[in-house]
């Protein structure tokens, strides 16, 4: 039986749900792209904005992951006993930040591509290459959210368990 504390864990997944709906919608509300050199024009657009977005997520799931390590000592060395449940959510947490640093990676790495450098490219190429650029800055987008909402569950989870106020903060 799923009670009101467990549907907090699928917070994380609906999240990363919302912001792919928006993003779907976003690219629906761009419409469609009827040739190469538009597409050629959406991926510059989407290469200046890509870099500083993918360079801020990389930046932040390093960061994450750096105190994800942070909070296991301190877990191990409060005198508070911790449920399983805090060591599974950092696990989470370490996860998806890592799924959110690879990702933002791969993205870095497709938008410094010399797109308007290449000769004889097949066509449709470029609105292929803006397509998998869009989904790729959806997921890593999705994937920071979720891990946000992973790290607030899991900072809830530590707090009730630290914190001598513990009928102030529910879990």
């Amino acid at each position: 039986m799923i009670t009101i504390k467990d549907t907090r864990d699928y917070w994380p997944m609906m999240g990363a749900g919302m912001i792919l709906l928006i993003s779907g919608a976003a690219r629906w509300a761009i419409g469609s792209v009827y040739g190469d050199s538009e597409a050629q024009q959406l991926i510059t657009s989407l290469a200046n904005a890509g870099l500083y977005l993918g360079s801020a997520i990389a930046t932040a799931s390093a960061t994450t992951l750096a105190l994800m390590l942070a909070l296991i000592g301190l877990t191990n060395r409060s005198d508070s006993d911790f449920d399983n449940a805090v060591y599974v959510r950092i696990s989470r947490v370490s996860s998806l930040a890592t799924a959110a640093l690879i990702g933002s990676v791969l993205l870095l790495l497709l938008l410094v591509l010399p797109i308007g450098e290449f000769e004889n490219i097949p066509e449709g190429w470029y609105l292929i290459f803006y397509n998998i650029l869009f989904a790729m800055v959806s997921l890593v987008c999705a994937t920071l959210v979720a891990t946000i909402l992973q790290l607030y569950l899991t900072i809830r989870r530590v707090l009730v368990a630290v914190t001598p106020l513990d009928d102030k903060i529910e879990d």
